[in-house]
């Protein structure tokens, strides 16, 4: 009898359960209606950018004021020189994202020329552009773009008004003359307000002076201001 007893007790008592038998404790599933309010909240936050982006990108027209620098060699055999520039645009835009944009520039610098019969060792030169061509801005936030420019125009130089008569051919410059002139750049703006931003424009710049080909890298940077709502 006691042993009967004793073989039933230890078939019905529980057994211990093992590490892979426990059940491991799960979060509790977001309900249909947090679900709905993290939606809405996603969505006004969605709908607060594009309200900002719209704002600060639907303008009709865009004014630009800058300052340049280019490295720009003066002449077939000289060495490279320093321009520093000034530079005005405006670009009219037809949405958010693409505009066309007309520019005029004005660059300074001082050629070394080496030592000469005429003792005039560093004239100063100058060149002028005025530009055109698309501009569009591929990414877009509230507060900053980043947008392509290509332009092309005609460049006017004035290599000999410093040499005294002597003339910039005679120096080893290019000699004056208009010629063609493109550019192409990466344009980065920060907006302080949806009307007042700052630019600055990476530019590799290319021009036609004496028949050849010259190949220059340079940036220009300043304030940007838009206005007239579309």
């Amino acid at each position: 009898m006691h042993a009967v007893l004793a073989q039933s007790s230890s078939s019905s008592s529980p057994t211990p359960a093992t590490g892979q038998d426990q059940a491991q404790p799960q979060a509790p599933d977001q309900t249909p209606q947090q679900l709905s309010v993290q939606a809405r909240i996603r969505a006004r936050r969605e709908q607060r950018r594009a309200a900002a982006i719209h704002d600060a990108y639907s303008h009709r027209f865009e004014a630009s004021s800058s300052m340049g620098y280019l490295r720009f060699k003066p002449g077939p055999s000289l060495q490279r020189l320093t321009y520093y520039a000034w530079d005005m645009g405006l670009t009219r835009n037809f949405n958010e994202r693409l505009g066309i944009t007309v520019d005029g520039r004005g660059y300074y610098g001082t050629a070394y020329v080496g030592l000469n019969p005429s003792n005039i060792t560093r004239p100063a030169i100058s060149q002028y552009d005025a530009l055109a061509g698309p501009t569009y801005r591929f990414y877009l936030q509230p507060k900053y773009s980043i947008a392509l420019r290509g332009m092309g125009g005609f460049a006017h130089g004035n290599f000999s008004g410093d040499t005294n008569g002597f003339g910039g051919k005679t120096l080893g410059l290019y000699p004056d003359a208009n010629t063609f002139a493109a550019s192409g750049s990466v344009i980065g703006e920060y907006n302080f307000a949806p009307n007042i931003g700052f630019r600055l424009a990476p530019e590799y710049f290319v021009t036609g002076f004496g028949s050849s080909f010259q190949s220059s890298l340079g940036f220009t940077g300043g304030i940007v201001f838009r206005f007239g709502k579309q």
